[in-house]
């Protein structure tokens, strides 16, 4: 179930997020995937006119380290949802920028999500499309 990709976020890479080699930290693409991740989920959501739940990422794999992200790169962060389960979603994230008028995909990675209900230890999985009628 793979859906038209969505532009979650776009963001420009900072000094401060650099490593000792002068690249990106994956940590911080990391970090990245799952903001933009969460925002995808919420979108198809919010599409499908299904409650908005808060939803927690369970799962982070897939991620594949291509090229090295540079300071100065504006990084787009493209969703498509993969799966829906009873109370969770996944997506694929493709990361791109720019370079020399082309797009290169630097990084890609799955990330799934659970809708919840309630806080600290009494969070408890709910259905991400609402209760049944």
């Amino acid at each position: 179930m793979e859906s038209e990709p969505y532009l979650a976020l776009k963001t420009a890479m900072m000094p401060r997020d650099t490593n000792k080699y002068g690249t990106i930290f994956g940590g911080v693409l990391l970090s990245y995937i799952d903001l933009a991740a969460g925002i995808g989920a919420q979108h198809y959501l919010r599409l499908q006119g299904w409650p908005e739940h808060p939803l927690v990422t369970v799962a982070m794999d897939r991620i594949e380290f291509r090229q090295a992200v540079l300071v100065g790169d504006t990084v787009s962060f493209w969703t498509t949802i993969e799966r829906i389960g009873n109370t969770s979603i996944t997506l694929h994230v493709s990361v791109e920028t720019e370079r020399d008028g082309k797009m290169i995909q630097v990084t890609q990675a799955t990330a799934t999500f659970v809708a919840i209900d309630g806080d600290g230890d009494n969070r408890t999985s709910i259905p991400i499309r609402g209760p049944k009628k």
